[in-house]
Order: structure tokens, then sequence, then C-alpha cells
């Protein structure tokens, strides 16, 4: 018999609160730990696993390329770059690509860019407006964006620059602009996920397309975590009918290689040129073939009528199940990014549902966020609500 083996990690740095199991392989929407549990996936590596794990057709393409070239150099021109960035051109209708490694690398790209493009324009302190409740990394620059203060609190004083609105409500947005004259951009996530899966309005979309055009600000909408398929849409903004000025991607780009890449329209397609910004790894050959080849599995197998129909069925049997519970407040979110939002702080679940045999994270300290694969049965949809609906009834029926 095999002895039990301890999930502990003594030489890395304690920045993250760990769920005390380690993890050793996975398939499908299906994750085994070191003791051999088995877990059904509610996470998707926060979003990122887009096909699952150990995907028949990903993985012998990724093997064919660590045979042929994993890394080469942004001083020469690379095939792979060029014909990702004409698929993310082609999907998004916009006019070009800069690649990077991760979300926080792609906001951080998209901040550079409204800046360059305000001092362009004559603003020797350009500023750019963002949301309460944002989250778009933890750099410094990214950090400062951010609207969680529990992020920036004790790194000191924060970059200057940003103006802070709350979400969804464009009177503010307006006030804003006609009270700062600096201001060149405005910054938010489609729909919020670390701030606890709050999605921007469509009407409120098209209000701020409108008023950016009016003004002459870039509209930069962070699809980091909505983006990719998500929400039934190849990005969660095309439900608005709206295409922004700049749109950092990453997590679901590259089914779990890391990849982050920032996309720009006409407005802002030439703010940036050689010498003011780049990546050592930027475009790895690796990352973009992960990147051609999750876009094309998810066309071959129609994954985003797929991503609407099966989550459009979880939410409709999370509502049922749990939306009369008097301490649930709200379930909320599309497609396969979803937010059940509790009357109390619920982080205990995390480890809960893991002995249950569910991934899952808890964000804002009180709504459980479910980010499966994209490739989710409805099967596995179903499991997913039997594993959970008694956790949180368990839950809510404890004293606080």
């Amino acid at each position: 018999m095999t002895a039990f083996i301890e999930a502990a990690s003594p030489h890395l740095m304690n920045t993250y609160g760990r769920v005390p199991i380690a993890l050793a392989r996975g398939q499908g929407c299906r994750i085994w730990d070191v003791n051999g549990k088995e877990y059904l996936d509610g996470l998707g590596g926060i979003a990122v696993n887009t096909l699952g794990h150990n995907h028949p057709r990903l993985v012998p393409a990724l093997q064919q390329q660590l045979t042929q070239l994993i890394h080469g150099s942004n001083y020469y021109h690379a095939p792979l770059q060029e014909a990702l960035a004409a698929k993310l051109v082609q999907l998004s209708g916009m006019s070009n690509v800069y690649f990077c490694n991760s979300g926080l690398e792609a906001n951080e790209a998209a901040i550079k860019i409204a800046r360059k493009y305000g001092v362009d324009r004559g603003h020797a302190k350009p500023e750019i407006v963002v949301c309460e409740k944002a989250f778009h990394g933890r750099s410094i620059a990214t950090m400062s964006a951010t609207g969680n203060p529990r992020i920036s609190s004790g790194f000191g004083p924060l970059l200057e620059g940003f103006v802070r609105v709350p979400p969804n409500d464009i009177q503010a947005l307006d006030r804003v602009g006609a009270d700062r004259p600096d201001v060149v951009a405005v910054f938010f996530e489609t729909i919020q996920g670390e701030g606890g899966i709050h999605p921007m309005r469509i009407e409120y979309l098209q209000q701020v397309r409108r008023l950016c055009d009016e003004r002459g600000w870039l509209m930069m909408i962070d699809e980091v975590q909505c983006g990719m398929g998500r929400t039934g849409q190849w990005f969660a903004h095309q439900w608005a009918g709206i295409r922004p000025d700049v749109m950092p991607l990453a997590k679901g780009l590259g089914s779990g290689v890391p990849i982050g890449a920032v996309v720009a329209g006409p407005r802002a397609a030439h703010v940036l040129q050689p010498g003011q910004h780049g990546s050592t790894f930027g475009g790895n050959l690796l990352a973009m073939r992960a990147g051609l080849e999750t876009i094309r599995i998810m066309e071959e197998d129609g994954l985003l009528q797929h991503v609407a129909t099966v989550g459009g069925q979880l939410k409709a049997a999370l509502e049922r199940e749990l939306g009369p519970l008097p301490g649930v407040k709200e379930i909320r979110g599309q497609g396969l990014m979803l937010g059940i939002e509790l009357g109390r702080p619920c982080t205990a679940l995390v480890g809960r549902a893991a002995e249950a045999g569910l991934l899952l994270s808890v964000t804002a300290d009180s709504v459980i966020r479910l980010v499966p694969p994209l490739i989710l049965s409805s099967a596995e949809a179903d499991e997913i609500v039997a594993k959970l609906v008694p956790l949180v009834k368990t839950l809510l029926a404890e004293s606080e």
C-alpha cells in the first residue's frame, strides 16, 4: 500500500492560502491528487484550462512544437505569432496584437498604451478611469488600477493617474470626464472576476462606447478572465455589439500554457513603437501554438454554443436549488463564469468542496465562483450542483 503523501511546500514563499491537497494529473474535467483522490474541476485553473486536462488534440500539437522550436526571440519574425495575431484580429474585428505572458502583463501594457496615447495628445499627466471592485493585477501599476484596498495595502504609495467610479454608472463616468480634462481612457472588466462576478450591463457598455467616441478616449476592456469563449461569445463585450480600442487577454487563450495578449483597434494600434515596450518571453512559440490550437479546437467543436447551453443549464439549476434560500443574495454571470453571492463569508467552502470532490473558489469573501473548463458536459454540470448545494445549505444553517 502506497504511503499517504502530505501536501506541503516549505521552500515556497507563503504568498497563497493553499487548500491542503497536491494535484498530480487530470483528464477532461477531472483532476486527481497525489494520493489518488478524484475531483470535479469547477475552477479550471481559475478560468485557464479552456479545453480541460490532457486534451487528445491539444497535447500532441504541443508535443510536436516542443520538437521544433520552443523559444526564439522577438529580434526575428515568428510565423506562429503572426498566425495567432491574425486569428485574434479576425475574431475581434480589431487591428493588431501585442503578446506577453499573463493577464497582469497585458493590463500593464494597456496602461502604458493609454498613458502614451495621452502624452501624444498633449496631456502631461494623463488619467485613466477605473471601476470600484475592479481587479487588474498585482504589479504596482495594475494594483493601483485595482479597486480592492486589501490588495494594495502595505505597499506604499500607489501609482497616480487613476480615477475611480462605480461600475454601471454612466452619469458618474460622464461627470468625471467633465471635471477632469486629463482623462484619456476608461479601463474595466466586462464581468468583474475577483470583484465578485459583477457583469457590466449591455446598455452601459454601449453608453461607454459612445462616450469614449465623443471625447476621444480609449475604451479599454479587460477580458482576461471573461474572454476566450467563457460567456458563449469569443469576448464578453460582444454581447453588446461593440468593439473596444484596447483588449487585454490571457488565461483561457492558451489552455494552461502561460500567455497574454493585448488586442488593439485603430485608435490604439500604433501608439507603441519599437523600443517603447517589449517582453523576452512574450510570443513564446509554445504559447503561440497553444493559442492557435485552443482556438482551432474551440471552433471545430462548437464550444461557444456548448458554453451557452451548458452554462445556461448550470445557472438555471443553481437558481432553482439555491435561489429561494434566505441566505443566497444573488446568482449572476453568464456562460461558464458564474457567481453565487451569499449573505455571509463563505471562504470555508473552498476546503469543504475539495473534501467533497469539487474544486471551486470564493471571491470577494462571499461569492462562490465557478469557472470550469469549457468542455464541461451537461452531466458534469448536474454533478457540480449535486455536490455544491448540500455544502451551501450546511454553511447557511450554521451560526455566523
